[in-house]
């Protein structure tokens, strides 16, 4: 990805989220707290004033759809030049900033006393964009033998620490009754499994670091 395209995903990023900002404040001061306070949705009825609060949320979820299928995208095609080239890609630190996104998850609890909409918990995940700190350090690094192995046992690590939870969640919350309460099952299902998704990329990631980096004083006493 070009320096370029990184800053406009970052600007468009702090836009969408000053938008929401001001919106929210727009609602509070001059449209009653509307679409911001718990209300029933069948009791809902359109007002203009409402305008501001409607496109902003819908551009920031178009953007955090999109920031989704982009962590998809970086996941698989960092994985297949890994495979074709002998150095890792090269990409600046200061793209992991991009995990700040998954506050965004947070909205949910919003949401879902607006609508019971539940999908602004899935933004957890973009936690695991922080993971792109790490990346970016070992930038343009050659893969030799000792590197893949590092980063095996890294990824197995963390597959098996993100698996660990998500198979807790299910055996915990299986029988659906989560503070008594069937949509609140569903809800902390929705996290865990955003969340371990988000672990499981950054601790690839973080783990990799640590082992490239902390592992070396051993080798070079022994």
């Amino acid at each position: 990805m070009k320096k370029k395209c990184k800053k406009i995903i970052i600007f468009l990023g702090v836009v969408c989220v000053l938008l929401v900002a001001v919106s929210s404040w727009y609602t509070i001061v001059f449209n009653e707290a509307r679409l911001i306070l718990p209300m029933e949705l069948s009791e809902y009825v359109f007002r203009v004033r409402d305008l501001p609060m409607i496109i902003s949320c819908i551009l920031l979820a178009l953007y955090l759809l999109y920031c989704f299928g982009l962590l998809v995208w970086t996941v698989i095609a960092n994985r297949c030049a890994g495979e074709a080239s002998q150095y890792t890609r090269t990409i600046n630190p200061k793209l992991g900033f991009l995990g700040l996104l998954g506050f965004a998850g947070f909205l949910g609890f919003l949401t879902y006393h607006v609508n019971k909409s539940v999908y602004p918990f899935a933004c957890f995940m973009f936690f695991g964009f922080f993971g792109f700190f790490f990346e970016g350090k070992m930038s343009n690094t050659y893969m030799d033998e000792r590197y893949r192995e590092n980063k095996m046992k890294a990824d197995v690590t963390a597959n098996k620490i993100a698996m660990t939870i998500i198979f807790l969640a299910i055996i915990i919350l299986g029988s659906g009754n989560f503070m008594g309460n069937l949509e609140y099952t569903l809800i902390a299902l929705v996290i865990a499994v955003a969340v371990s998704i988000a672990l499981d990329i950054f601790l690839g990631e973080y783990l990799l670091y640590r082992y490239d980096h902390g592992e070396e004083p051993d080798e070079s006493e022994g």
